[in-house]
């Protein structure tokens, strides 16, 4: 992905460049005009909003895997050119449908888009909205939803993870996986064991909860959690790298261990030797958290219902690792790519 950004003319029946902003203005978005090519910033005409949906005004947006994914069309979901990325947010309520009645003007929230969230402004059904509490900063509320809400539902409602369990999760210093350290150890009472590819990321992971670490670019990931815990091994693996890293963190559960697979950010996917499931009695589970939306909504939305009480109870500490410009949304994917990336990464619009 390069790092600059190109600025071209489209159809004006949805680009209108030149236009000033306010209600019923044109306002700025990032726009994926042709797959695995720089992004576009442009002026956007908005539309009106229909009786259920909800116009926020955005603040911040999350930069999120899934979003460089869907710009290479490499995603599971293949949004029809062009499109605005972006699949979370948090800001102001700018109007409200004729039907809205769980949201109003000038509420603070944050939200769920089907990628249209990194611009100026965003249309998203009312349902997909949560009031944040007075306490809970803009910049801190847009990493919820997809990183706790993950990590809420990959703990809790995938690998039923219980007080005093032994959790391993890698790529530690991700986004998620300090989501995921933050729940198991603030919330669950669980003990983690952060696994990541270098010192200073697994650091991080030990001073964001983790009561230990593992530095996996230096040898076995199976034989470095084998000296920390024993042959007994971690009652629960929360995977996101694949490859040979999740077969490493397969082969450490324990008895009736669970692995919870989030996704394949090492670009390998491994296939699971069925042999091990049978010996140890292991569970080897997978979660699409945004599958929930349409597949089980009450699920879904408990997810961050549970991140906002978390946060409100004093129980959880988002973890924000650098903040871009719009205009910097190419650096901010390759910041991503490159893996220099700790904690969240996000866009701000203000």
């Amino acid at each position: 992905m390069a790092t600059h950004i190109c600025r071209r003319r489209f159809p004006r029946a949805w680009l209108c460049r030149g236009a000033m902003r306010g209600p019923g203005r044109h306002y700025r978005a990032a726009l994926c005009a042709e797959l695995k090519k720089p992004l576009v910033v442009g002026q956007v005409a908005p539309r009106p909003v229909l009786p259920h949906e909800v116009r926020v005004d955005v603040h911040f947006c999350g930069v999120n895997f899934g979003d460089i994914l869907v710009c290479r069309g490499q995603y599971q979901e293949k949004p029809h050119l062009p499109f605005t990325p972006g699949m979370e947010f948090s800001g102001t309520v700018l109007e409200t449908g004729t039907d809205v009645g769980t949201v109003k003007e000038g509420d603070r929230v944050i939200g769920v888009s089907h990628f249209n969230a990194m611009a100026e402004e965003c249309i998203t059904d009312q349902k997909t909205l949560w009031q944040i509490p007075e306490k809970l900063s803009l910049r801190e509320a847009a990493t919820l939803p997809v990183t706790y809400g993950t990590a809420i539902l990959a703990l809790e409602h995938r690998a039923h993870t219980k007080p005093g369990e032994t959790v391993l999760v890698t790529a530690a210093a991700g986004a998620t996986g300090l989501a995921v350290i933050d729940v198991a150890t603030n919330v669950l009472q669980a003990k983690v064991i952060a696994a990541a590819g270098s010192d200073e990321k697994c650091k991080l992971a030990m001073q964001r909860g983790a009561q230990l670490s593992v530095n996996y670019s230096r040898g076995s990931l199976k034989e470095a959690v084998q000296q920390l815990v024993g042959s007994g091994g971690v009652n629960v693996a929360i995977d996101m790298v694949g490859g040979d890293i999740f077969l490493e963190a397969l082969r450490s559960l324990a008895w009736e261990g669970r692995i919870v697979v989030l996704g394949f950010a090492g670009g390998n996917i491994a296939s699971v030797p069925a042999n091990l499931l049978l010996l140890k009695n292991i569970s080897a589970l997978g979660l699409y958290w945004g599958r929930y939306q349409l597949q089980n909504f009450p699920v879904f939305s408990k997810s961050l219902h549970s991140a906002l009480q978390y946060y409100h109870q004093g129980r959880i500490q988002p973890y924000v690792g650098k903040v871009f410009k719009l205009e910097e949304v190419s650096d901010a994917f390759l910041h991503v790519l490159q893996r220099k990336s700790t904690g969240k990464v996000l866009l701000s619009l203000k």
